[in-house]
């Protein structure tokens, strides 16, 4: 027996029920916290909601869960007989296990990526030694950069958690907090709505900029002067540890 929700019957039902509530996609992505583009997503039968949307979602539209997968209106709970139940609540269990699975499959991709960049980095060091820069050079203006990035990189692409509980939603909360991994920033409300757009920037940034700062001192060098490097060491480092704050504040407010 096949346990695939139909995603284009759950996707014309969502639609259908959503123009019946005079509701635009991007009003009923900002009440389930989501981004409009999800919600185009289902509507065309190209996606799923997170499990943990479904009961929101049904609430919203003003049907059951039961209604919601199956994709249609249960007049009467007869019209539903045991195997067809029984089919939509193995379906959910299904579609769980394949929201785990992608989620895998992403943090694997995002993985290969960081790791990619981790050794063009090093291949970039070696090029600089071939350069003639010293080892002592490279520590004492690149590896507390490259350290730093690659730290907190690692814990972006590998760590932090793709959705935030359910209370930040339901608050203005300014600050994340994970373990050790702290964020703070002030103006900014932290939810569902703009947290993958934050991710998402964090983790650019974190890749880009450890790659880029060599270069940049090489080209800073080789253009110019060492004595130009040194007197900009201090300014270029704080942009490239903390100037992401900038893109980061713009993207979380866009979309807050």
């Amino acid at each position: 027996m096949n346990y695939e929700i139909n995603q284009e019957k759950f996707g014309a039902f969502v639609s259908e029920l959503r123009k019946q509530k005079n509701l635009t996609q991007k009003e009923l992505a900002q009440k389930l916290f989501i981004s409009d583009k999800a919600v185009s997503k289902w509507e065309r039968g190209l996606s799923m909601p997170d499990i943990t949307l479904l009961i929101p979602l049904a609430n919203l539209l003003e049907v059951t869960t039961t209604e919601l997968l199956s994709g249609q209106h249960i007049c009467v709970p007869e019209q539903l007989n045991v195997d067809q139940v029984e089919q939509l609540v193995t379906g959910t269990i299904c579609l769980s296990a394949k929201e785990r699975h992608s989620q895998r499959d992403r943090r694997k991709r995002r993985g290969y990526l960081y790791f990619g960049c981790v050794l063009l980095v090093v291949l970039e060091f070696f090029l600089l030694l071939a350069a003639g820069f010293s080892p002592q050079e490279l520590v004492e203006n690149l590896l507390l950069i490259e350290g730093l990035c690659f730290f907190f990189g690692g814990w972006f692409h590998l760590f932090l958690k793709e959705t935030l509980p359910s209370y930040y939603d339901e608050n203005n909360i300014h600050t994340y907090s994970d373990g050790f991994f702290r964020m703070n920033m002030a103006g900014i409300r932290f939810s569902n709505r703009n947290w993958p757009y934050i991710l998402r920037v964090g983790r650019i940034w974190m890749l880009v900029i450890p790659v880029l700062f060599p270069l940049l001192f090489l080209l800073i060098h080789r253009l110019f002067s060492a004595e130009l490097w040194e007197s900009g060491k201090l300014f270029f480092s704080l942009m490239a540890v903390l100037g992401f704050f900038i893109p980061m504040i713009f993207t979380a407010k866009r979309h807050e």
